[in-house]
């Protein structure tokens, strides 16, 4: 069976590598030649059979109730990204619309109204749709252009702007694999989580971690080109207008050097607007 055609099961088998006997109060003794848990030991903990377990795993099982992908996710310990992840892998979740590129006129105006921070919105694969003027400057044109995934993994410029690139770039692709689990998948995610497979190799390395969970907040520190370094904190929303896209507001601690660097940037992108 294709991969792409069994994803509820190779999460599974992720997620039951990094459950540890002892997490879950089982007896550690005696050699194991698996990392994490046993396929019968999930089962028991679930309160599935063995054998129905294995099949789940190995997609010859494809119509779990919601009864057992929760029993599972709760022998799994899913936080509540990866078990509402489980949920739509199991196509136990309602479809969702297609979001657009297009930007309402309320989200627009609320950028606008945020002058002295960076605030841009993002479709499903993480391209930039709509962005203030501090956040203009902030991204820079390379990832204004080329969406935030494509910057982090192709172009190397992204290793010296993100100063713990590895933290950034893990965060990345587990908030991508949370939205490549909506039904439909928006076809932009799918061709993005494609083409980095098959360019980067620290991408298609962070992939097969199976790790999911939605940006929240997150501190980042940035060396920007023209202003130095930030240190910001990142907050994501989720849009109820435009299912799918999300605000990011980067904020910088009041009378921190950081708080001037945006303020800098403000008047950078206010000389840029002018022709100056």
């Amino acid at each position: 069976m294709p991969a792409a055609e069994n994803a509820f099961g190779e999460f599974l088998t992720a997620q039951r590598a990094r459950v540890s006997p002892r997490d879950v109060g089982l007896p550690t003794a005696g050699s194991r030649r698996v990392k994490g848990l046993r396929r019968e030991e999930v089962a028991v903990l679930a309160g599935v059979s063995a054998d129905y377990y294995a099949r789940l795993e190995q997609g010859r099982e494809r119509t779990p109730s919601a009864q057992v992908v929760d029993a599972i996710c709760t022998a799994l310990q899913l936080g509540p990204d990866a078990r509402a992840h489980a949920f739509r892998l199991a196509r136990l979740a309602p479809a969702t619309r297609a979001a657009a590129d297009r930007v309402g006129p309320d989200m627009l105006r609320l950028l606008e109204s945020m002058p002295g921070v960076a605030a841009y919105v993002v479709n499903p694969a993480f391209r930039i749709v709509a962005a203030n003027p501090v956040a203009t400057q902030l991204l820079g044109p390379e990832q204004m252009a080329q969406g935030a995934v494509p910057y982090l993994f192709a172009d190397a410029a992204s290793r010296t702007y993100f100063v713990d690139w590895e933290h950034i770039a893990r965060a990345a692709v587990s908030a991508l694999r949370l939205a490549v689990g909506y039904a439909p998948p928006h076809p932009e995610v799918t061709a993005v989580v494609a083409r980095m497979k098959d360019e980067s190799p620290d991408f298609a390395r962070l992939w097969q971690d199976h790790r999911v969970t939605g940006l929240t907040a997150t501190v980042k520190r940035i060396d920007h080109p023209a202003v130095g370094r930030l240190e910001l904190v990142y907050q994501t929303f989720e849009s109820r207008d435009v299912p799918g896209q999300q605000l990011t507001v980067a904020t910088a601690a009041a009378g921190s050097a950081s708080a001037d660097s945006l303020t800098l940037l403000g008047t950078i992108a206010a000389g840029a607007n002018q022709g100056v």
